[in-house]
């Protein structure tokens, strides 16, 4: 689709988002944490905020004509190299905002979906970002290349790539076309992998991006699975084998979620979180460090609603205890009063949740022992419904 340029150089970008009706300024400096965490990831460095209060976006410019202008006078004052909107934007807003500040811009879709094409290793993933790439070109493809041609190539601009632009709606389509049949033959064969596993519970870690699935599952199944403090580290399932007290499982890790996902990212994921979908058990990961951990943890919900997962028996798992506590506690606050604290926590979450809940660190493996026990009486019970005339997984 887009050409595959190198760019070692961080750009230089600014943000840009609105307070509107729906969307409080508390919310857009969240969104907008999360938006320099994004292109963080993708190789920026955002150098300022923009934001204006609007009953809705402009039709055509996003942002209004006052401010457009005092974006482009930053601009070309500070030698910008990108500008990215927090919300994902109509093709002719994108031309009429590249058209006064003669710059790269990118919405949060297209930034998501350019952190997906890097992070891709496996023949699935990268499928599935590339249809999910082509899927958000298509209704873009109208005059979108003539203004591509004068733009530097990094964010944005990376991804499957194409020896020559295409610009025939048509072809686009059939591949589009041809991509879901390879999505459909993959998940055919991941759908007898799955089979041949046997009668094994199944256990899924899910949770927002970056909350330390990955560092969990290495914990609990002691391999050496991925795990890096950027978001999406992980798109590809892993899946491994483990026994704890004499008792098999198998645990998954998945791709995590985050908000405003685009919608052809989780359509062409949708394969992939099959791991989720026939998962007997779910360990949902949350970082509690997190100032936003709680609209964090709906937006995880909601995403396994969609999913036709969300009645699963579930362990929820408050990760990052030991960040928590030092942005929390006074270090001088005595042991059996920060003790209190967390058991009035737990409660708290036990009743809201109707879950299990835990409370650990796993960088710091506290409180391991304890999800592990927790973990393993859920495997057996799920063992003893589905099995309840065998005895060799007790």
């Amino acid at each position: 689709m887009l050409h595959i340029i190198e760019n070692n150089k961080k750009e230089r970008a600014i943000l840009i988002g609105l307070v509107t009706q729906n969307q409080t300024l508390e919310q857009l400096n969240e969104y907008f944490d999360e938006l320099e965490f994004l292109a963080e990831t993708a190789g920026a460095v955002t150098i300022e905020k923009f934001y204006q209060k609007l009953p809705h976006p402009d039709m055509k410019t996003y942002v209004g004509k006052g401010k457009l202008q005092e974006i482009v006078d930053f601009v070309i004052a500070n030698e910008i190299d990108l500008v990215i909107l927090d919300d994902e934007i109509s093709p002719s807003q994108l031309r009429n905002i590249e058209a006064e500040v003669k710059i790269k811009v990118v919405d949060r879709s297209m930034l998501i979906l350019d952190i997906f094409a890097t992070r891709a290793q496996t023949v699935q993933a990268k499928t599935q970002v590339e249809l999910a790439q082509t899927q958000y070109m298509l209704p873009r493809l109208k005059g979108l290349w003539s203004h591509l041609d004068r733009i530097k190539g990094g964010i944005g601009m990376r991804g499957s790539g194409e020896k020559e632009i295409e610009t025939d709606r048509r072809v686009a389509q059939q591949k589009i076309a041809l991509l879901k049949e390879k999505l459909l033959k993959i998940g055919l064969q991941n759908e007898t992998q799955r089979k041949n596993r046997g009668d094994l519970i199944r256990v899924a870690l899910v949770g927002y991006t970056n909350v330390g699935k990955s560092t969990l599952m290495n914990l609990l199944s002691k391999s050496d699975v991925f795990a890096e403090n950027k978001l999406f580290a992980t798109l590809d399932t892993t899946v491994r084998k483990i026994v704890l007290d004499r008792t098999p499982f198998l645990l998954s890790d998945t791709v995590g979620f985050i908000r405003k996902l685009p919608h052809n990212l989780i359509e062409s994921f949708k394969s992939t979180l099959d791991e989720v979908r026939e998962s007997d058990i779910l360990l949902h990961v949350v970082d509690i460090s997190h100032p936003a951990f709680e609209d964090q943890i709906n937006v995880v919900n909601e995403t396994l609603k969609e999913l036709n997962a969300s009645e699963k028996p579930s362990i929820l798992i408050f990760n990052k205890m030991d960040l928590y506590e030092k942005n929390n506690f006074d270090k001088y606050l005595q042991s059996d009063i920060k003790l209190d604290i967390l058991n009035d926590l737990k409660k708290s979450w036990m009743s809201k949740s109707n879950y299990h809940c835990v409370f650990v660190s796993a960088t710091e493996k506290n409180n391991i022992g304890e999800l592990r026990v927790l973990l393993i009486d859920l495997v057996k019970e799920q063992y003893q419904i589905r099995y309840p005339y065998k005895t060799e997984f007790f």
